[in-house]
This record gives structure tokens, C-alpha cells and sequence, in this order.
């Protein structure tokens, strides 16, 4: 009874001291946590975290245990603790920044101080947009498929380093022919890096999600897993059924015409909207202004 009374004279006591400065603390620590948790729940860390749970109760038996020569071999291995946490967590402490990265928030901070100049390369982009928009109508009617990554502010280097480096004006004929199902360089990723083809026949990582449909092949796949691990905007066309997608931040959305593709990429991808009068130079460009001759 006298250690239950203590208890609660305690829980009190800790009660009556708790300020709002201390809610913001607990506040802070469980989204944190929520967050931690809910990354490492469908991927292997949720594995690792295992591991870690038994070596604590290792520590705690061979404490209390008095088992010496497991305390001092397990004591030495917590030294380095920290160092090894972060090399067996790299890949979802990496993915965690890169999503916070990606937030509206990061990217906020990002335009504040000037890491994304959201007005340089308009027009260059808008050029790629159409290159990319025709180069998906001659190939759906084809029915060959296309992977083209528009990069944003997350580098690309790594990928566009697994592929062949281009470095040429967006050309809708010239994009076409890339994934033409002889050419050498079809069989990959196209980046479009600030308004112009980067590289071609890259390499993209695979989704390891077991949400996506099964009726979606590796190019698809390819898609979704590029958009979950950056800020891309990756275009998909389908070599079976002509279909065209788009995946971002790890969504793939489907049954694009052009008029619909168009708009979706200048709302991905043009910070600032063009006047109306610059959007139906596009159509124009494009055949797809009912108003004009």
C-alpha cells in the first residue's frame, strides 16, 4: 500500500509540474516515433528492429546476471553503437530525409533560401513537356513502350550514372525514336534534366511495394519505385495496351490522353502557371486547340 501511495503521490507531483513546454516535447517524440515505426513496418528493418530488442534483453540479463565476459564483450559493442545503427538503417534513414526533403515543408525552406530557383528554365521545360507529349502520341499508336523521368530538385546523378549520356534538345521525333523497340537505348529510363534529354537506358529502382496490381509489368514498376525514392515525375507508356501513366511520390495514375497529359506535367512541373494565352501556343503547337484553324 505504502509503494502504491508513493506511486500516485508521485504521478501527481509530475502531473502538476507538466507545462505546455513539456506537451510540445511529448508531442514532438511520438510523431517521431509514429514516424519510425511506420516506415521500418513493411520493409526489413522491421527485421532488424528485432535483433535490437534481443540484444537489450542480452544486456539487461548479462547485467543482472552477472555474466562478466558476455557484459564486457556487449558494453565494447555499445561503444560503437551509433556508428552501427546508422550503417544497418542507411537506406531508411536516407528514405526518411528524402521524404521530409520532399514535404512541403522542405521544399518551403528549400525556396527560401534559394536551393530551387522555381523561375529558371520555364520555357526550356515547357519545350520538353511538348517533346514529351508528342513523343507518347507516336509511340501509344505504335504500342511501344517509354520511360521518361522528368527530374525536379532531387539530383539524379546515381541514375542517369547506369545509363548513356545524350545531353540533346527535347525533340518529340528524336524521344520516339530512343524507345523505337530496335534502338539500343529503349530498354531503359529516359532523365530529362532542366528542360533537356540527360541520359537514356538508365536503370531504375524497382518498387518493393505489395500494393501494386499485379497486371503492372517492371516498366511500371520501375516507375513507381523512381517516384518513391525522389521528387521525379516520371511518364510511363505501355508496350502492351498503349496506355499512358504518370507516377509521383510513389502514385501511379493512368488512362492519359494528350490534352490531360499535357496539363498534368505543367501542373507538375511549371511552378508558375503560363498566362492563357501561352497555354493555346501550346495546343497550337500540338493540334489540340479546338479554337484555332
Amino acid at each position: 500500500m505504502d509503494f502504491i501511495a508513493r506511486s500516485g503521490q508521485t504521478f501527481l507531483n509530475l502531473v502538476r509540474q507538466f507545462s505546455l513546454k513539456d506537451a510540445i516535447d511529448v508531442a514532438i517524440v511520438t510523431v517521431l516515433l509514429y514516424g519510425i515505426i511506420k516506415l521500418v513496418r513493411d520493409t526489413q528493418a522491421s527485421q532488424l528492429i528485432k535483433g535490437v530488442f534481443l540484444l537489450i534483453a542480452l544486456i539487461l540479463i548479462s547485467h543482472y546476471g552477472n555474466l562478466m565476459v558476455l557484459n564486457g564483450i556487449l558494453n565494447s559493442f555499445l561503444e560503437s553503437a551509433f556508428v552501427i545503427v546508422v550503417i544497418l538503417f542507411q537506406p531508411e534513414i536516407r528514405k526518411a530525409l528524402e521524404q521530409v526533403g520532399r514535404s512541403k515543408v522542405g521544399r518551403s525552406l528549400a525556396s527560401a533560401v534559394g536551393v530551387m530557383d522555381k523561375e529558371a528554365g520555364s520555357a526550356a521545360t515547357h519545350q520538353a513537356i511538348v517533346g514529351v507529349v508528342e513523343a507518347t502520341a507516336i509511340l501509344q499508336q505504335l504500342r511501344m513502350g517509354a520511360l521518361i523521368i522528368f527530374e525536379r530538385s532531387a539530383r539524379l546523378g546515381e541514375i542517369i550514372a547506369t545509363g548513356t549520356l545524350v545531353d540533346a534538345g527535347p525533340a518529340g521525333q528524336l524521344i520516339a525514336n530512343i524507345f523505337f523497340n530496335k534502338a539500343p537505348l529503349h530498354d531503359g529510363g529516359m532523365v530529362i534534366r532542366d528542360g533537356r534529354i540527360c541520359a537514356a537506358g538508365c536503370i531504375l529502382p524497382l518498387t518493393s511495394s505489395d500494393a501494386v496490381s499485379a497486371e503492372l509489368g517492371t516498366r511500371h514498376r520501375a516507375a513507381i519505385g523512381m517516384s518513391e525514392n525522389s521528387d521525379a515525375v516520371v511518364v510511363v507508356v505501355s508496350e502492351e495496351t498503349g496506355q499512358i501513366s504518370i507516377a509521383i511520390d510513389g502514385r501511379l495514375t493512368r488512362n492519359y490522353n494528350r490534352v490531360s497529359l499535357l496539363e498534368e506535367l505543367e501542373k507538375q512541373l511549371i511552378s508558375q502557371p503560363e498566362p492563357e494565352q501561352g497555354g493555346s501556343r501550346l495546343l497550337d503547337r500540338l493540334g489540340l486547340n479546338k479554337n484555332s484553324k
